[in-house]
């Protein structure tokens, strides 16, 4: 028999509601008078106040999106190359991905794995040895093969499948695919797709996709997965290329991170607030829309 919210919970629930409005607030104040104290013409020549406002909403959607469905960051954030050029837009992107999981992440503490066993063998642990080698692959693709073709190709694929799962007979899920050897290889997937189209987490998400797995568990999986990816990227980016991560580089942090985590709290709440049917739409949709910005972008690559 169902009962009444206990009162304390709810309490409890209002204050910590208030307590991220607070913080939201504090941080949009913060990121304003940062714009006007650090010299922003270092880190972006030519960022005047209303690219300014434009990136904040391009970033605030990016972490709601993300908030919501646990991925997809990159799919709005890499609007901001409009704005930015690459060499400042892509390690910007990454280092605010890692910020944006990590808030998500803390939120969502009890559905995170905690011991060994939660991480092997059918934990996220597995997906993200695969993905350590993936990247690597995926760095080779970058530098030899026609990137844009690839990416248009596995857009097309995504909204694809996308669309499948969206219309595919209810119930329908895969069975004998969810151990140790089936996740290595669906993580180096998808960190060799991460290595040329920045998104490391749409392998996974596409296999838990076909899983019947609850939402919790999804996001137990694929937000560590992509919080370790990224952190990889990041390192061997900065390793790479240790020009592009200096004062430019963490101006440009600080001036985004304000309006990235009002927008990952906001999505979060709503991601409590949807059912595990709604959630499992959210990601379909989400899904739709990193497919529809691969092939943007493989497109753009290609004739532009």
């Amino acid at each position: 028999m169902a009962t009444a919210p206990d009162a304390n919970s709810v309490v409890v629930s209002k204050k910590s509601s208030y307590g991220n409005l607070v913080f939201a607030i504090v941080l949009i104040a913060v990121g304003v008078i940062l714009f006007f104290t650090l010299d922003t013409h270092a880190a972006a020549p030519g960022f005047t106040l209303d690219k300014f406002v434009e990136l904040w909403v391009i970033l605030f959607f990016s972490g709601l999106i993300c908030g919501i469905s646990g991925f997809a960051f990159s799919s709005i954030g890499n609007l901001s190359q409009l704005l930015l050029p690459p060499i400042t837009a892509v390690p910007m992107l990454q280092g605010l991905s890692i910020f944006n999981q990590l808030t998500s992440i803390t939120k969502l503490r009890n559905d995170m794995p905690r011991k060994f066993s939660d991480w092997f063998p059918y934990g996220p642990g597995p997906a993200i040895l695969g993905g350590f080698l993936g990247v690597q692959a995926g760095v080779w693709i970058l530098n030899n093969l026609p990137g844009p073709v690839l990416t248009l190709t596995i857009g097309i694929l995504v909204c694809i499948y996308s669309l499948y799962l969206t219309f595919k007979p209810a119930g329908f899920t895969i069975h004998g695919y969810d151990g140790p050897a089936t996740g290595a290889m669906v993580g180096a997937v998808g960190g060799a797709i991460g290595g040329f189209t920045a998104f490391p987490g749409l392998a996974v998400v596409m296999w838990t996709g076909l899983r019947n797995i609850t939402k919790a568990q999804t996001r137990a999986i694929v937000q560590p997965f992509i919080v370790f990816l990224q952190l990889a990227a990041i390192a061997t980016n900065a390793y790479q290329h240790p020009e592009r991560f200096g004062t430019p580089y963490w101006t440009m942090l600080a001036l985004t991170i304000p309006a990235v985590l009002p927008g990952t709290l906001t999505g979060v709440w709503i991601y409590h607030k949807l059912s595990e049917v709604n959630f499992k739409r959210t990601v379909f949709i989400m899904l739709m829309l990193v497919g529809a910005t691969l092939v943007l972008k493989g497109w753009s690559g290609m004739y532009w």
